[in-house]
């Protein structure tokens, strides 16, 4: 069993919803620990709920999350299992949708499956645009670099906590209400 899972989603077609891929293909050449495992998952939701059931500890999900801030705002958010998105029954639409990655959906199929996810946390950045258009906003560009410190960080405070070894240096900025926030890169 990997003990992390840190995962790139979006839409690449949807502007700055590109954003955890960009920085799951900037992750994947990073000394990561061989506990975790990095992985661009793109729109495809079933997969990813299939490799969550596999039975990870953690799971970072890289992704555009808007929450109303600054384009180019970084989030780091933990999502406890009473926070995360309602488990209601699904249609065969919802699970077959080519076009996004809903984590409802995500968490749904893991229900379905009879899994768990274990920890999970977002690092989000705030969209300037998802609009139909490949590539990302100038502040989403920007925000790319200090998305993948803080993944290293959450790596690293990931074996600290663990006593194996890990990458970065472990700092995270809280921003008092448990959800980390760190200003845009």
């Amino acid at each position: 069993m990997s003990r992390m899972l840190i995962a790139g989603v979006g839409n690449i077609f949807l502007g700055d919803d590109g954003f955890g891929v960009e920085v799951a293909r900037r992750l994947a050449t990073a000394d990561l620990p061989d506990w975790g495992r990095v992985a661009d998952y793109g729109i495809s939701g079933m997969h990813l709920a299939y490799d969550l059931a596999n039975g990870y500890e953690s799971t970072i999900l890289i992704d555009a999350t808007p929450r109303g801030g600054e384009p180019g705002t970084i989030y780091t958010i933990g999502l406890e299992p009473s926070e995360r998105p309602s488990q209601a029954p699904l249609s065969g639409s919802q699970l077959f949708d080519a076009h996004g990655m809903q984590p409802d959906v995500v968490f749904g199929v893991l229900d379905m499956l009879g899994a768990e996810a274990g920890r999970v946390l977002v690092v989000g950045c705030e969209p300037a645009s998802v609009d139909y258009g490949i590539g990302l906003s100038a502040p989403v560009t920007a925000a790319v670099n200090e998305a993948v410190r803080v993944v290293l960080d959450l790596v690293a405070a990931a074996g600290t906590e663990s006593g194996t070894e890990g990458t970065g240096s472990g700092r995270e900025a809280t921003d008092g209400t448990g959800q980390q926030a760190a200003a845009k890169g």
